[in-house]
């Protein structure tokens, strides 16, 4: 055998490729405990389970949140910003229960949403007002026990809204 030959066969065989999934508003209502008016995620696409994902959240003037922040120049408070993130980031979880437990109830997942424990390093670089569309991204890094490390990102067009690290415990118990 030439020595390319036994390179390609002692090489580690590539991982296969992992599915993309896509998520509804009416599949994130079934995946999280999540319900009007904190439900801030309203699509889920590009979703790796257990790994990462990209969602969409669609800045409404019809918000409760604008009613008082700020009445007369309404803004998208940072904190829905990072609760939106934070609950992609429970859709590419709770996808990875559901991918690897053939047959497990989605309502039974959606009991395995955890909490988010801490937020680091968060930039907000724009304003987020009535009609723009937030484009979320995660990426899920080191486990640290039950903690979740998890990379986030909100953009509006090609405009970065923020990001930061989230860390969030991997499931509730009760």
């Amino acid at each position: 055998m030439s020595s390319a030959t036994t390179a390609l066969l002692e090489a580690p065989a590539p991982e296969p490729a992992r599915k993309s999934l896509s998520y509804s508003s009416d599949d994130i209502k079934r995946m999280l405990p999540h319900r009007w008016p904190m439900l801030m995620i309203d699509r889920a696409y590009d979703v790796v389970p257990g790994v990462s994902g990209r969602g969409v959240k669609s800045v409404s003037v019809n918000e409760p949140f604008f009613a008082g922040h700020y009445p007369d120049h309404s803004i998208m408070p940072g904190v829905m910003i990072v609760e939106s993130m934070a609950q992609l980031v429970a859709v590419v979880y709770v996808a990875e229960i559901l991918e690897g437990a053939a047959g497990a109830a989605e309502e039974d997942a959606s009991r395995s949403v955890g909490y988010l424990g801490s937020i680091s390093n968060m930039k907000f670089s724009r304003l987020v007002v009535p009609g723009d569309q937030l484009t979320l991204e995660a990426r899920l890094g080191q486990r640290l026990g039950g903690l979740r490390q998890v990379k986030v990102r909100a953009t509006v067009g090609s405009e970065l809204a923020a990001a930061g690290t989230l860390v969030v415990t991997t499931g509730r118990k009760g």
